[in-house]
């Protein structure tokens, strides 16, 4: 099995645990507010891959690019999980799947040039968040599901960056940096935090040691290993999974029903992952920019 057969597989697995886990969260924000939640699972995270993963050796080149990934991976995780607290598990992993979209746009100063079939990628993309955020009217918008858009363009912005980084420095030193950066930052907001909220329940600690070392080490360990052998396009397609997996464990885990309306716009934007990324053609490696 040739390496980037093993990485697409192993992205495949890390997407199945991502869109799992949304419902789990949305269960333990009702013991902890969404920063402290974050700050509790990044820097337990962080810890764990410091000493096992860098093996507690600190690279200064790294440093700065993993602070880098550290403050995009935090924006994209602070409004996904505030978001999650008001919206559903399968809305929020669709929108936050929309981040596979946005990835060409923001190619486009590395020289990327946009294809037709990448404009109808977007359009069917933001038809399908309209169906989602609007689900009768203006007046009807839910600030999750905005919360929830922002933190997706902070995503893109970090699937980009990642493909850049891990070309020029080893996964073992950028992982553990970004996380730990991820979780200091979300403790530093929380005592600004005007929802502040923390029990310590056991619900809460099986999610924190659950998500701090499947979706989180474990995770994001393959996804910066796996970017060196998987071109972009592939490795976002294989993201569009997430809200797949997500809508299937909401459905199954809280019996979360789908309305048609619902449905219908989490169609329109996998099929606008799909087409931008099948026929829209792959970014440049972000190195050449």
């Amino acid at each position: 099995m040739s390496q980037r057969t093993k990485a697409e597989l192993l992205l495949v697995a890390v997407t199945l645990i991502w869109g799992s886990t949304f419902v789990i969260v949305k269960a333990a924000l009702n013991d902890a507010s969404p920063f402290a939640f974050n700050a509790a699972r990044f820097i337990f995270a962080g810890i764990l891959l410091f000493l096992f993963l860098s093996r507690g050796i600190v690279d200064r080149e790294a440093l700065l690019p993993g602070l880098v990934l550290g403050l995009f991976l935090f924006g994209g995780y602070a409004f996904q999980t505030s978001g999650l607290k008001l919206t559903t598990p399968s809305k929020a992993a669709f929108i936050t799947g929309f981040s596979v979209v946005l990835v060409p746009l923001i190619m486009i100063p590395y020289g990327y040039r946009m294809r037709l079939w990448n404009v109808a990628g977007a359009l069917l993309g933001l038809a399908g968040i309209y169906l989602l955020v609007l689900p009768s009217a203006l007046v009807a918008v839910n600030r999750g599901d905005i919360l929830t858009l922002v933190g997706a363009v902070s995503f893109a912005v970090h699937i980009v960056l990642v493909g850049k980084y891990t070309q020029r420095h080893s996964f073992q030193h950028l992982v553990p940096v970004q996380i730990l950066v991820v979780g200091l930052l979300a403790l530093a907001v929380t005592p600004f935090d005007p929802g502040y909220m923390l029990h310590w329940t056991v619900r809460l600690v099986v999610t924190l040691i659950v998500t701090a070392v499947f979706p989180t080490c474990v995770a994001f360990s393959v996804q910066n290993w796996a970017q060196q052998y998987t071109p972009p396009a592939h490795t976002a397609l294989i993201f569009a999974l997430e809200p797949v997996f997500a809508a299937v464990t909401s459905r199954i885990v809280m019996g979360e029903h789908l309305g048609g309306k619902v449905l219908l716009g989490c169609l329109l934007i996998l099929g606008g992952m799909v087409v931008s990324e099948i026929w829209g053609g792959s970014p440049p490696s972000p190195v050449e920019g």
